[in-house]
């Protein structure tokens, strides 16, 4: 495992693969949202629509690559690519959002960004920048259409709307568990 996932096996691993405290950042949002403070969001587009993360979720964003498919993955994994040394897979936001899928070109864009398991790879259209809101203005996407778990929450600005991201929901259970033997399995062929 340590050769197919770089020097930092540790920090590049599906959590389900080591032992080691969760150390994935504090989501600033969700404390934001408890305490009544400003939340920090990294917006970015997929086609005309604008869609947010916690900023306190994102490692940061780079230009999109070759992305290597990942057999025995869940269909809402793309592949995986390798960022520095770190084996980390690719998410198909377009098709969890319901938009027409479409090959990843250059001027795409991806989001690295930490989850309480994993560190994944979202395919953007282009970030948009960080947008800071009253977390008290964040509308609770279960009283506008109930049973969304991949989105937390809406923000309306005064040019539209901007569907906030939960990254921690993106995967079920079963997509997550999936993908964990996959990456096993990936891991095993390349040792």
């Amino acid at each position: 495992m340590e050769e197919r996932y770089g020097a930092r096996c540790e920090e590049c691993a599906p959590r389900s693969m080591i032992v080691a405290p969760d150390d994935s950042p504090p989501d600033m949002a969700t404390s934001a949202l408890a305490l009544g403070k400003t939340a920090q969001w990294v917006v970015f587009g997929l086609d005309t629509g604008r869609y947010a993360i916690s900023l306190a979720a994102v490692d940061r964003i780079v230009r999109a690559v070759h992305v290597t498919p990942l057999p025995l993955a869940p269909g809402i994994v793309l592949g995986a690519i390798n960022v520095a040394g770190c084996v980390l897979p690719v998410l198909n936001l377009r098709r969890r959002f319901r938009l027409p899928e479409r090959n990843i070109n250059l001027a795409d864009h991806f989001l690295i960004a930490r989850t309480a398991q994993r560190r994944v790879v979202l395919v953007i259209d282009a970030a948009r920048g960080v947008l800071e809101h009253p977390a008290t203005a964040v509308i609770d996407v279960e009283s506008i259409a109930p049973g969304l778990a991949h989105i937390r929450g809406v923000i309306t600005l005064d040019d539209g709307l901007v569907l906030i991201h939960d990254l921690e929901q993106f995967l079920s259970a079963d997509e997550s568990h999936a993908l964990d033997e996959a990456t096993i399995q990936e891991a095993s062929l390349a040792g």
